[in-house]
């Protein structure tokens, strides 16, 4: 680069005369301005044209359309041509220099602008390689929707964690990739990384933990994406599972975020796992009222609501001897549970029950409560003469008298 430096020098040190300098200066301000703002947005207009129509045209044009879906990002040209644009300007300032006489100060430039050269390359590697790596991610993303859209032997958990698992092994690959370009001595960084690793994770258990359960829940699957589940004392249906938290759509419409390691460390209860769930309904009948028939009556009224399962068969089973009813419990079934199917299913049944029973004259009882005052004059005192004799009426009683006497001795 220096020769290509002495040569211009060279070829430039006739011009000694004011005159000269100017009109060459203007020369090369002129040629700057033709080629960075006229030949340069043409020709790579024409260049971006030409080489997409070739690219759409070979086998390879099914790829660029499916990165130009992924990217949503149109070809930078405007940022090509104005990069054009800054080497043409930066080369003008360089010539000028050197007409001007400041040949010294424009090697300078262009030394620096040699040892920056290779930390640029890398520079635009590195970020071509993350953009690579999240273009890849997208890609990978969509195809695996595409590949595995009507396979019935793998389920949307499945599917998630394969993803989550491709796409820590790509970002983990441009990472290295990446840092192999800058000259980064690996074994130093793995023992300082080892030395950061104790100190974040001593700072950061809970996140790390969240972490680790994440991974064991994805391969233990207790529930999956679309389930109905209760942790702890949330209850919802699972929306998204990630490596660090899982996130419940609540029965209001509330978005619960639960830390994975509390999600492990708690009691789940996955209501929609066997995609069939058992519902329980107590009501109570008199105790005149022949069971048989009052079973049979619930029976046939449960049988008749439509989102009942019809197999296994609902059950009436008497339970207790209640205050003021025998207790008969209803147990029934239900497919492909979710909260709102429940509640619709507990509707229809108490109301087919009060209908039918109404129909057949069966009695629901309910708890009765009979109060009484007590007689005017509870306590009676006679005159003090002779043997005291004193009449209680018992409280709350109907009206019986107690009587006792009592003597005295002087």
């Amino acid at each position: 680069m220096f020769e290509h430096v002495e040569t211009v020098q060279t070829s430039l040190e006739a011009i000694t005369s004011t005159e000269g300098r100017f009109a060459v200066s203007t020369g090369i301000i002129a040629l700057a301005l033709v080629i960075g703002f006229v030949v340069a947005p043409i020709a790579v207009r024409r260049t971006v044209e030409y080489v997409g129509r070739r690219l759409r045209e070979s086998e390879a044009g099914s790829v660029l359309e499916a990165i130009d879906e992924l990217t949503d990002v149109p070809f930078p040209m405007r940022a090509v041509i104005r990069s054009l644009q800054a080497v043409v300007l930066g080369t003008t300032g360089l010539l000028l220099l050197i007409v001007w006489g400041y040949a010294d100060l424009a090697a300078d430039a262009l030394a620096a602008v040699e040892r920056a050269g290779p930390y640029v390359v890398r520079l635009v590697l590195t970020v071509g390689l993350l953009a690579g790596a999240i273009v890849g991610t997208r890609y990978l993303e969509q195809r695996l929707d595409e590949w595995l859209a009507d396979a019935t032997y793998v389920t949307a958990h499945q599917e998630g964690v394969v993803f989550r698992v491709l796409q820590v092994t790509i970002f983990l690959a441009a990472g290295l990739a990446a840092l192999s370009l800058w000259p980064i001595d690996l074994g130093g960084l793995l023992v300082g990384a080892g030395f950061l690793g104790i100190v974040v994770g001593m700072a950061a258990r809970q996140t790390l933990g969240s972490l680790i359960a994440g991974f064991v829940l994805m391969f233990a699957r207790p529930f999956e994406i679309g389930d109905w589940v209760e942790i702890g004392d949330k209850e919802g249906t699972v929306v998204d599972i990630t490596i660090i938290n899982t996130r419940l759509r609540s029965f209001d419409g509330e978005i619960i975020v639960l830390p994975n390691d509390h999600v492990s460390s708690s009691t789940v209860v996955n209501r929609s796992k066997r995609n069939r769930l058992r519902l329980r309904l107590e009501v109570g009948v008199d105790y005149e009222t022949d069971l048989e028939r009052a079973e049979d009556v619930a029976l046939e009224a449960i049988e008749g609501v439509d989102d009942v399962a019809p197999g296994p068969k609902p059950q009436i089973v008497p339970t207790a001897f209640g205050d003021s009813a025998i207790a008969l419990e209803c147990r029934f079934w239900i497919r492909q549970p979710n909260a709102h199917k429940k509640w619709t299913t507990l509707r229809s049944v108490v109301h087919e029950l009060k209908t039918a029973f109404d129909r057949e004259d069966i009695g629901i009882p309910y708890p009765q409560r009979e109060l009484s005052a007590r007689p005017e004059g509870g306590f009676r005192i006679p005159d003090a003469a002779g043997p005291e004799q004193r009449t209680a009426t018992a409280a709350g009683g109907a009206g019986d008298e107690l009587r006792y006497s009592e003597s005295e001795r002087e």
